[in-house]
């Protein structure tokens, strides 16, 4: 007897209405203690770690916005919301979503549940619903703690953005909220692999490991020199797409397109969980999925739109290479520096200048200029000149660049070591940290955002 007969032989009995099947999935979901156990730790960790970070003398500065945890409250949620996307949502993913049709299995409770509710697709909507519902809950509380534990443990203060412009209190609350709101589409995305491994694999282990697994190929993935077309592609993009909301202009073009692409991924992964929960055979007790048929309904599918998003993105967007060039390198080195230096104007009490005073520039060279001036790498050798009014002869400063292959940039301060030399200022209020010693900084891999 399939769904679809099991259906029929039902017809005329009464059907338990989606709302009151989803409660019933809610309550069989929050009965199970590890998943009480992930609500009270995604509410409560990260408070703490944030809070016990920013107390520290050591900060993860090799963490995007982790060198600006002692300044403000609101670089906690940014740290956290990295790790998140690299580690902790894929595997809540594979906790909840993963296990919510395989559970079944284990127990053996299909044939109970389906004389109860009598409707394979509402069981289908209920338990689809109730998963998104614990997620939302988890990334609710992820968000709002590590930015509770940030501002009670630092403050309300301005954050240094991503290219160096300062952004008031509450304009970082409101930009750490959209980013946290963002990832929800590449979350959505790994939950819906995770609900086609249930469905697909039954009560094998691999249904429970498989949103992690694709996670964890797709951050191997994001690591190596792929063109920018194929790199956006992925759903996994859309966790550091993130970035470009703490740019002066907004870096929105990437981060459309990794939200664009992780929905995509979410309803086609939802619609092949559903067409073969509706076609599966209840009435064998020891099923364990089907290889074949997750290979066949859960690889090519994916595969298709990866390779159908390559060839949009390839023809609409400049993309086909890196997307780490000479020039952007130039523009966005030169931004931040003309930004952290009026920051550390401030800092020694000088008098004022602006972007436009200083006419910032950057010349940089990748290995000496005796390779392609393109790509990541660590070998990225910038020289900032900057004009102050009133001085004849220019300012120059030296940077050491390490930049990731997702556009993300490290420079390192070589000289001269007035300006950019020490870790600390000695300013009249104390010790301070130097903004130029060391700063973060992104490569917009489509460059669309304009050039002034």
């Amino acid at each position: 007897m399939t769904a679809t007969l099991a259906e029929g032989n039902v017809a005329g009995a009464r059907r338990v209405s989606v709302p009151r099947t989803y409660r019933f999935e809610l309550v069989k979901l929050f009965s199970q203690w590890r998943i009480r156990l992930l609500v009270l730790a995604c509410w409560i960790a990260p408070a703490l770690f944030v809070a016990g970070v920013s107390q520290q003398s050591t900060l993860p500065s090799d963490t995007l916005f982790g060198r600006w945890m002692h300044a403000t409250g609101w670089a906690g949620p940014l740290v956290m919301l990295g790790f998140a996307g690299t580690w902790a949502l894929p595997l809540l993913t594979s906790v909840v979503a993963g296990d919510v049709f395989a559970s079944e299995d284990r127990l053996g409770t299909w044939r109970h549940l389906l004389v109860a509710v009598r409707s394979p697709r509402r069981i289908f909507a209920a338990k689809a619903l109730a998963s998104v519902t614990v997620l939302l809950l988890l990334v609710a509380g992820l968000a709002c703690s590590s930015a509770a534990g940030g501002v009670a443990a630092v403050g309300n203060q301005p954050l240094v953005g991503l290219d160096g412009h300062l952004l008031a209190p509450t304009d970082a609350a409101a930009k750490v909220l959209l980013a946290w709101v963002c990832v929800l589409a590449p979350t959505l995305a790994f939950a819906a692999i995770g609900l086609l491994g249930s469905v697909a694999l039954g009560r094998s282990p691999m249904g429970l490991l498989l949103p992690g697994l694709v996670a964890l190929a797709m951050q191997l993935a994001q690591m190596l020199p792929l063109p920018a077309a194929v790199r956006l592609a992925l759903p996994s993009y859309a966790f550091i797409a993130w970035n470009g909301l703490f740019t002066s202009p907004v870096q929105l073009g990437p981060l459309l397109i990794g939200i664009v692409v992780s929905l995509a991924w979410a309803v086609l992964a939802t619609a092949l969980a559903y067409v073969l929960f509706l076609r599966r055979d209840f009435t064998n007790l020891v099923h364990d999925g089907s290889e074949r048929r997750a290979l066949t309904v859960g690889l090519l599918p994916p595969a298709g739109l990866t390779a159908l998003t390559v060839a949009a993105l390839a023809v609409a967007t400049p993309s086909t290479g890196s997307g780490i060039e000479q020039g952007t390198v130039q523009r966005s080195v030169a931004t931040a520096f003309a930004h952290l230096y009026r920051l550390q104007t401030r800092q020694l009490h000088r008098p004022a200048v602006t972007e436009t005073q200083l006419r910032t520039t950057a010349a940089c060279t990748k290995s000496d200029g005796q390779a392609a001036q393109e790509g990541a790498g660590n070998d990225w050798r910038c020289v900032v000149t900057w004009h102050l009014p009133g001085i004849a002869v220019a300012g120059t400063a030296i940077y050491q660049l390490d930049i990731g292959p997702d556009g993300r940039f490290v420079a390192d301060g070589d000289g001269p070591k007035e300006v950019n030399g020490y870790f600390l200022l000695r300013t009249s209020t104390g010790d301070s940290p130097n903004p130029l010693w060391q700063f973060d900084g992104n490569v917009e891999l489509l460059n669309t955002t304009s050039k002034g």
